[in-house]
């Protein structure tokens, strides 16, 4: 039995030895819980006693939580294990050290996954399940740097070539390669979920727990098990993302969410907490947070000197010795190692001197022990109503030797010698050569072998391979048009904003017989803001425990409803939890064969600014969904300031390949990019996901035209179309084209106006998607010059042939997003927008300082014409004024200077 330090104390001192046996016989004869409860009573009567309880008992002594005598049987082979797992081992070696021999600088990692094989390979033989028609699944999360050992294990599967392992991080190279790091998106049918951008995993991991816990709770997946297995290092949890989120896993009580610390005690380049310990630090903050905390400390090497520990001193000194020195041990020989232990204390050197030097060295930490790390999966896997974190000690580059195993150097360490390779080699078992083994040889052993026969019987018995994504997803059609009928006829008179509309079509969606049970709402904080509380009655708020409370607002037309079937996801005031929820639903096609359309709305300066790197993610994991950008545009939300106005988020939307964005003006054209993306992504499949803008502007919705149904829509998809034709009939008269998008449409249409005013001819284009266009273009080039004999037109410069005149594009973004289509545009280009920083403004105020109202427009097109020769500098100069974008009186000399520096 393991003893507590405080037990010696408890020796010397009678009355406290009094309370400890009092304690114990309330163990045994009325049991642990009769204990808790009366330990919780003599707390609350200290502090009832006003005698403060500074230190909380959040940390348990540095050693494994799961003694000896509770430790399951291991189910497994162990000798069979460890052969499989050192081939493993070299040939995850090999493919990095093959890369490094090419020349061509690829890179890899080996340090990481030394240190993480065993805990994979206990979970590949034992717990890891497949999806099947029984059995949920379990999602698996591995630390990106162990990428080469997922690879070296899949090649002994079958599932990968020995050429795509020679092409490991060179995925262009005849035969097939493999990427660097987990990405879905490039190995689609292998990798679950990308883990690469570093701390972004743990919130992905637990949101996909509780997206599953919401698919059941909503009928829309069986409650049939899988478990969510999240590794990450220890370095990792520095990310505040980690445990930013965790507190959300412990408050929705789920139980299928495994997250695995890999405390190899260092960091990229060093130690992680070297004056310190982070295994007891982490377990504060989780066992804070309301986690189940089990703790991988020690090998079973340890399991008799703990025992034999009578008075607690080893125990304490464990407890004592900092983090950086434990990793300069695992680098030192034994009998270095040993003079740590017993330094000062005769006990200690008497209770070790049953170790020999080399049995001193070859002590494995937990993380190293098979017989460690499944008593604590076994426990994890268990049904405790908790989210579980597993603390586990290793050693950064474990096996590797003394090159590298527990250096500062590890992760770096890429190459090796002849003489190093060799001796790797050997300590694994290889049997190869020495001049195979110094060319860092792959071995497969035969398919007939005992290694081959146990790793196949194993997964066989887990459903199958993994990790492995699979997409068996039922299809699903686009609603029909007459289901959004009343936007396309228009709004009359009544003046209405692109969020309202969009909301109205939220709530049409989930009342959709075909589509309905599939959206999902999302929304950080704020839903009134967006107009969202009459889904409240309709879809109800997500609750797992539903809603114990009577709310403030229950007899009111809308309450504030929380449901355990509810269908919306009110995240808080957690953009970054919101946006993993958008990843889990939107991935769910894959993960449950669920095809969940998330939409997701938030201000729009909220989105791409401040959780960019989830979205990546997003379009890495073949996510599909709609991302909602509310409140969107630099000028249109009033007196909000620099924090809140977003004038750039369709330029950083523009960096995301499969992202198709839009930033439609009217209630129609955002029901036609509903429609074609629901079909695009669940109907056709298509790996895409969507960022709409919408806008809190109200103004008339204008009705979508029958006679044109077909062009307008295959503008609004495409990115433009002709919305409006120039008013003026003299055919004579100066003509130019003005583009227009979102709320600042209404300013665009405005400076039509001002220009026919002055005898100017301008149409109006409605530009849904200067991105799409961008795209489409580029595309068309890059074929013109590849195939010059088959020469085709981008589709904007198709619809814009016979378009005459200077080209004004006006935006509630910065000029970067119009000016990404000048080049195929053949004429003189304008373009105005919101650069620079939002300001605390009236939305007039704001868009005159910017430039972006009618009058600056409309003054804009004029200098554009003057440039071109159309209109005279006196003419221009004299609209200026009468316009109010010049001030001073015509003539003088700092009006010629703003006029030139506008044309």
């Amino acid at each position: 039995m393991q003893v507590d330090p405080q037990e010696c104390v408890g020796e010397q001192d009678p009355e406290l030895q009094e309370w400890r046996e009092a304690l114990d016989d309330i163990l045994r004869h009325q049991g642990a819980g009769r204990a808790r409860e009366i330990l919780r009573e003599l707390q609350e009567r200290l502090v009832h006693r006003g005698v403060p309880l500074d230190e909380a008992p959040l940390n348990t002594p540095y050693r494994n939580t799961i003694p000896l005598a509770a430790q399951p049987a291991y189910p497994g082979d162990l000798e069979l294990e460890r052969r499989a797992e050192d081939i493993i081992r070299w040939n995850a070696i090999a493919m990095v050290l093959q890369a490094a021999d090419s020349g061509t600088g690829v890179g890899g990692h080996i340090a990481t996954y030394a240190s993480a094989a065993t805990l994979l390979e206990v979970g590949f033989n034992h717990f890891f399940r497949c999806r099947s028609e029984h059995y949920g699944g379990d999602q698996l999360n591995v630390q990106a740097h162990a990428a080469p050992g997922i690879y070296a294990r899949a090649f002994l599967e079958g599932r990968l070539t020995e050429q795509q392992l020679k092409n490991f991080r060179r995925q262009l190279q005849p035969g097939g390669g493999l990427s660097s790091y987990p990405h879905p998106r490039q190995m689609p049918d292998f990798w679950q979920a990308p883990t690469a951008s570093m701390g972004l995993s743990t919130p992905s991991a637990i949101y996909q727990a509780r997206f599953a816990k919401y698919l059941e709770a909503r009928g829309l997946k069986p409650a049939n098990g899988g478990k969510v297995w999240n590794f990450i290092g220890d370095g990792e949890a520095d990310e505040p993302e980690v445990l930013g989120t965790i507190n959300i896993a412990a408050r929705e009580n789920l139980d299928n969410l495994v997250l695995v610390v890999n405390c190899n005690l260092q960091r990229l380049d060093g130690p992680v907490r070297g004056n310190g310990k982070i295994i007891q630090e982490l377990e504060r903050s989780f066992r804070g947070a309301d986690w189940q905390v089990i703790k991988v400390v020690w090998g079973s090497g340890w399991d008799t000197l703990l025992q034999n520990d009578h008075r607690g001193v080893l125990q304490k000194r464990m407890d004592e010795t900092l983090d950086g020195d434990y990793q300069l041990y695992s680098t030192r020989p034994g009998g270095a190692q040993r003079e740590h232990w017993v330094e000062n204390s005769p006990e200690l050197r008497a209770l070790m001197s049953s170790l020999t030097d080399d049995e001193v060295r070859e002590i494995k930490r937990g993380g190293q022990d098979p017989k460690k790390i499944h008593a604590a999966f076994a426990r994890a896997a268990e049904s405790s109503g908790r989210p579980t974190v597993i603390l586990v000690k290793t050693v950064k580059g474990d096996g590797l030797g003394e090159t590298a195993q527990g250096k500062n150097t590890a992760h770096q360490q890429k190459q090796f010698s002849r003489d190093d390779r060799i001796a790797i080699g050997r300590r694994l078992g290889i049997p190869l050569d020495d001049e195979a083994l110094a060319g860092a040889t792959f071995y497969c052993p035969p398919q007939d072998s005992e290694e081959m026969c146990y790793l196949r019987e194993r997964r066989r018995a887990l459903g199958g391979p993994m990790p492995s994504r699979r997409v068996d997803c039922v299809e699903l059609a686009a609603p029909e048009r007459k289901l959004f009928a009343e936007f396309y006829r228009g709004s009359g008179e009544r003046a209405i904003s692109t969020t309202m509309a969009v909301v109205r079509m939220m709530a049409k969606l989930i009342k959709d017989r075909n589509v309905g049970k599939y959206i999902v709402p999302i929304v950080p904080d704020e839903a009134r803001t967006f107009g969202m509380e009459a889904l409240f009655r309709e879809a109800g708020i997500y609750a797992p425990g539903g809603q114990k409370y009577l709310p403030v607002d229950a007899d009111s037309l809308l309450p504030y409803r929380e449901a355990a079937d509810g269908q919306i996801l009110q995240e808080g005031i957690c953009e970054a939890g919101a946006m993993a929820s958008f990843l889990a639903a939107g991935t769910a096609y894959a993960n449950h064969g669920v095809p969940t359309i998330p939409l997701y709305i938030f201000y729009s300066m909220f989105g791409f600014q401040r959780v960019g790197d989830l979205i990546w993610a997003a379009a890495d994991s073949m996510c599909r969904g709609f991302l909602l950008g509310g409140t969107a545009g630099r000028t249109t939300l009033n007196g909000e300031g620099l924090q809140h106005q977003d004038g750039h988020s369709h330029i950083l939307a523009s960096t995301v390949p499969n992202l198709r964005s839009y930033d439609p003006a009217f209630a129609y054209e955002l029901a036609i990019i509903l429609r074609e993306g629901i079909e695009e992504m669940y109907g056709r499949g298509e790996q895409v996901f969507y960022y709409l803008t919408v806008y809190n502007e109200n103004y008339p919705m204008p009705a979508l035209p029958d006679d044109a149904y077909e062009r307008v829509e295959e503008g609004v998809v495409k990115g433009i179309y002709l919305f409006r034709e120039s008013r003026q009939d003299d055919d004579n008269a100066p003509r130019l084209q003005l583009f227009g998008s979102g709320s600042i449409m209404q300013q665009v249409l405005a400076a039509q106006d001002l220009l026919a005013e002055r005898g100017v001819r301008a149409d109006v284009w409605s530009v849904t998607s200067y991105t799409e266009l961008a795209r489409d273009a580029e595309q068309v080039e890059r074929h013109n010059r590849l195939q010059p004999s088959e020469k085709r037109q981008s589709y904007l410069q198709q619809v814009l042939q016979g378009a005459d005149g200077p080209v004004v594009a006006c935006t509630d973004y910065m000029c970067a997003l119009p000016a990404s289509i000048a080049r195929w545009l053949p004429g003189h280009y304008v373009t105005l927008g919101t650069d620079g920083f939002g300001l605390s403004e009236s939305r007039p105020d704001l868009r005159r300082h910017f430039g972006v109202d009618a009058a600056s427009i409309a003054y804009a097109a004029l200098a554009a014409l003057c440039e071109t020769g159309e209109l005279s500098t006196g003419a221009l100069r004299s609209h200026g004024a009468e316009l109010g974008v010049i001030s001073e009186p015509p003539g003088s000399e700092k009006v010629s200077r703003a006029v030139a520096e506008l044309a």
